[in-house]
């Protein structure tokens, strides 16, 4: 009986094996031909058997076969497979020694992955696509946010957001996260409420993952998923890789500090396997007030069966994280106030400040959302496959938000709130809230009822918005074989999903309670008096019911259910398929706030809405065609009917009023590729053209006047019908191994995206969704619309033009460096298209262009008897250079007309540090209003300055 290694941090589970039988074995280890660097979960298979293994953590390898003499095929992905003829003496040992695999592109090898994932392959799979290797992740992620590590991919744009831990954003090709499909292992993960990605929930990935792939356009999966601008999958690792264990520690800039420890028994006799992995990650972030703290937990258990036929994977894996935030795009203006020397301050956050000597933010995300799934590979004959997942997924946490005023002071933009260094005033605020008299803060606090309770008008409180869920999935995958050259899928997704949503209160700073008045099933106003904490529970089914609840309270449910088909054509040089899919989604919304539960009034929708079934679907076809062994060239064509997204486009303004608008939105895609293949380089050349039709956009508008009561003011919002846009491009990546000890990479792309035609904006008031009325000339009342001269403007959110080039120097055994320089122009701000109300508009503003250099510098050492264990050390500094720039505008404030500028001078009122230009007359605002060309007004994330982090890692 083997005796195993002790776990590291925690056990989980011990396995017995049975004794090894006597056969012969080939070992060796794997290795990385560029980076010199172990290849961990390598797949090592003697061909024509069933005997194979994967590589250790090491890289270190050994199969036992019956066969004396054969092929060994050892395959990684996004690396060339290398096939290794071997001869052995019956009963003996054989010792390959170091193998060396080299990167075969941008692309993955064709090897099998296990499970549903739809994984590109290359010169066969006709779509453009880019690899993010583990050892590449491990090495240069740092203590960056996960998405960050695809910025040097063509067409991709990651920025850190606000800049709290987990709160980046990623976009491909000109399309945000809701319109780019994140699969893990086959299961989708974007919100099926509203189609968003939180990458806080998965800040652990990068610590499970084996590779990342990303598929731009609308790449290979067979789902009717939300690939409008690509699709990222991301493979994690499975329990059955050697025996092993790593423990690693990191340190960075601003008190970053993270631990990790895991362990694996490799694939025992017994066909069982397990893995753990424990990570914990804290700091206080380079932006104030974003400390953050988080645990990361993995679970991994395996059962191959002798035979072949059966593979078992279940994984459970989370997150669970607490992290403080800037959620509040402040003014350039406000940067410069709170900055020296005329530098803006980068670190500056409106929403943060200090209670008690500590530090302390109106914002605070905190959740857990633990995901566990079965993968079952059954190989039902040499013919045919079946693939599935079963997994779930269950969501708890929420983020907290100021609610409430102090005399007419909103807690998250006032100035009136914000000390001298722009720190939010928390202590005067409690005192304050306490009935004490506070400078600046006008007339006292009134109590009630001898309380001083604070309520919406009355006090501020911290509240905690709730967004929690349960999912369930599954997807179901059956490959035949229907010839030599046939390959057919045909398969199943259904999903179920329910979110739960309420406030709650989570602080009454120095106030006894908190009255509420929301609920209308409840007369007269309530007192709150229990408050909840904003941390992450670790109980994944934590119960949302018997809380206190404030201001809302429903839920929204999801469910799916498609059927998809793939048949796929594969004869020498050429590959092609055609797949199609069709998916019907049901909606429902329950609201326990807004609708009288006892007593429904009859032109007033239930507080249960009817089920809403939308179908929609997709069809998609390509082929590649390998002219010679250096070069290939694709085609493919896909188009959309995309259901529209529950939270923004069913339901309107967050009641259980149907859009009487419903329609899909129409997406319709084109992309032509060529790759060329040499023994030092490789490039891939890709052409794109992609429509998105019928768009669905809501915004708000602000005051309009009450045709028939003078003085009043109706709050309203714009519904826009058929906003569409067009994104086209050409990109370029490449790799050249220059030489033994040098490898340079390099990527351009250039977009053209830009909305088309004019639309027409309906508003609807924010208490009824009823048309807003307006006074004709003639006395009749008509709904209040107006056009929107979208047509030509840019779209904005992501640089379209970007170029990315850096290499890797190798100067001695085990010791690289590397460096990366990426640069983007005709970068513009997001824009809100109803401000887009007259044809004479200035279009979208251009943000300035910039330049970042990243670095970093690695060692790897290998120790023990035989050199079987590994020890790593690396340097990573981002932005080396100290780079001041914008990484997001939220506003497009573009140079004023005198008239412009009167009339926001009347508009804003009294001076506050958001719109301080606007408080000095024409002239200066026309001398010192700028920032590098910017109006200082436009409401900005700048990015973050030079950061560091350096990590040692030790394999044995």
């Amino acid at each position: 009986m083997k005796n195993l290694k002790n776990w590291i941090f925690m056990v989980v589970m011990i396995f017995t094996s049975l004794s090894a039988l006597s056969q012969n074995q080939i070992t060796g280890s794997v290795f990385d031909g560029s980076l010199n660097s172990a290849l961990p979960g390598a797949s090592i298979v003697v061909k024509g058997t069933t005997d194979g293994t994967s590589s250790d953590l090491t890289g270190k390898f050994s199969v036992n076969t019956a066969a004396t003499s054969g092929q060994l095929e050892i395959s990684f992905i996004g690396y060339g497979t290398k096939t290794m003829p071997f001869t052995i003496t019956a009963g003996k040992s054989l010792n390959l020694g170091r193998v060396v695999l080299t990167e075969d592109g941008n692309l993955l090898g064709d090897i099998v992955i296990m499970g549903v994932a739809d994984v590109a392959k290359d010169r066969k799979t006709p779509v453009a696509v880019s690899t993010i290797k583990a050892a590449e992740i491990q090495e240069k992620l740092g203590s960056q946010e996960f998405p960050e590590i695809l910025n040097t991919t063509p067409s991709v744009f990651a920025t850190k957001g606000g800049g709290g831990y987990g709160d980046s954003k990623i976009n491909i090709r000109g399309f945000d996260q809701k319109n780019i499909a994140v699969m893990i292992n086959g299961m989708p993960i974007n919100d099926m409420e509203g189609g968003t990605v939180y990458w806080s929930n998965w800040s652990g990935l990068a610590d499970v993952t084996s590779a990342m792939q990303v598929q731009r356009g609308l790449g290979s999966s067979k789902l009717a998923i939300s690939s409008v601008g690509g699709t990222i999958n991301v493979l994690t690792r499975t329990s059955d890789a050697k025996e092993g264990a790593i423990i690693s520690t990191s340190v960075g800039n601003d008190n970053y500090f993270k631990a990790s420890a895991s362990y694996s028994t490799g694939l025992l006799e017994n066909g069982l396997s397990a893995s753990v992995l424990l990570s914990e990650t804290f700091g206080n972030g380079f932006v104030d007030g974003t400390k953050f703290e988080g645990t990361n937990y993995y679970i991994g258990l395996g059962y191959k069966s002798k035979n072949d036929k059966h593979n078992f994977q279940f994984t459970f894996t989370g997150a669970a994280q607490w992290h403080d935030q800037r959620s509040s795009s402040s003014s350039i203006n406000e940067y410069l106030q709170y900055g020296t020397d005329g530098k803006p301050n980068l670190r500056y956050n409106a929403d943060s400040g200090y209670l008690n000597g500590e530090e302390y933010s109106w914002k605070r995300n905190y959740y857990n959302k633990p995901v566990a799934s079965l993968n079952w590979d059954y190989k039902i004959n040499d013919i045919m496959k079946l693939s599935t997942v079963f997994y779930g997924s269950w969501g708890r946490g929420g983020g907290t938000g100021a609610i409430g005023k102090i005399n007419g002071a909103s807690g998250e933009r006032s100035a009136m709130l914000r000390d001298a260094n722009g720190d939010v005033r928390f202590d005067d605020i409690v005192a304050w809230n306490q009935g004490a008299n506070i400078k600046d803060f006008g007339a006292n606090k009134v109590p009630t009822n001898g309380e001083f309770i604070n309520s919406v008008n009355n006090g501020l409180s911290r509240r905690a918005s709730i967004n929690s869920h349960d999912w369930y999935g599954a997807v179901l995958n059956l490959n035949t074989k229907l010839s030599d050259n046939f390959t057919w899928d045909i398969g199943l997704d259904a999903r179920t999903y329910k979110g739960y949503h309420h406030q709650t209160m989570n602080d009454f700073l120095g106030a006894t309670g908190y009255i509420d008045n929301s609920n209308k099933n409840i007369a007269g106003d309530v007192y709150i008096y229990q408050t909840y904490s904003a941390k992450p529970s670790f109980n994944p089914f934590e119960s949302m019911s018997g809380r206190e609840k404030i201001a809302y309270d429903n839920d929204g449910e999801v469910n799916w259910i498609g059927g998809f088909t793939q048949l796929e054509y594969s004869k020498d040089n050429l590959t092609a398929f055609i797949q199609g899919a069709v998916s019907n989604q049901s909606f429902r919304r329950l609201d326990y706030f807004n609708y009288d539960q006892a007593n429904p009034k009859p032109n007033e929708p239930n507080y249960i809405t009817d089920w809403k079934d939308i179908i929609g679907g997709n069809i998609k076809g390509g082929l590649n065609y390998n002219i010679n062994e250096y070069h290939n060239v694709f085609a493919n064509a896909g188009y959309y009917s995309k259901q529209p997204y529950m939270s923004g486009g069913v339901y309107l303004n967050n009641r259980n009023d149907l859009n009487p608008e419903l329609k899909n939105e129409k997406i319709l895609g084109f992309e032509l590729g060529y790759g060329l293949r040499t023994e030092k380089f490789n490039a891939n050349v890709n052409l794109y053209r992609t429509t998105w039709k019928d768009r669905i956009l809501r915004s708000s508008r602000g005051e309009f006047p009450d045709p028939v009561i003078e003085d009043k003011k109706i709050f309203g919002f714009a519904n826009m019908f058929g906003v569409e846009q067009v994104h086209m491009g050409a990109e370029l990546d490449f790799v050249y191994h220059a030489t033994d000890w040098a490898t340079i990479n390099g990527s351009f792309s250039y977009g053209d995206w830009k909305y088309k035609g004019n639309v027409t904006a309906t508003y609807l008031d924010d208490q009824e969704n009823k048309p807003i009325l307006q006074q004709t000339p003639s006395g009749e009342l008509k709904p209040f619309e107006n056009t929107l001269y979208l047509d030509g403007l840019k779209v904005g959110d992501a640089p379209q033009t970007s170029m990315n080039i850096g290499a890797t120097v190798r100067v001695a055994k085990g010791l690289k460096f590397d460096g990366n320089f990426r640069y983007n122009d005709r970068y513009y701000a997001n824009i809100s298209p109803e401000n887009f109300s007259k044809e004479d508009h200035k279009g979208s503003l251009r943000l300035p262009a910039f330049g970042l250099l990243d670095a970093g510098v690695s060692y790897r050492m290998e120790v023990g008897k035989e050199k079987q264990n590994a020890f790593t050390m690396r340097l990573n500094v981002n932005n080396v250079l100290d780079r001041v720039y914008i990484a997001e505008s939220r506003t497009n404030n573009i140079l004023l007309t005198a008239e412009e500028f009167s009339a926001k001078v009347d508009k804003q009122g009294k001076p506050t540090g958001q719109n301080k230009t606007y408080n000095e007359n024409y002239n200066t605002y026309l001398a010192d209003g700028f920032y590098k060309g910017i109006d200082k007004t436009n409401e900005v994330y700048f990015g973050v300055g030079r950061t560091w982090n350096f990590t040692m890692r030790f394999e044995f």
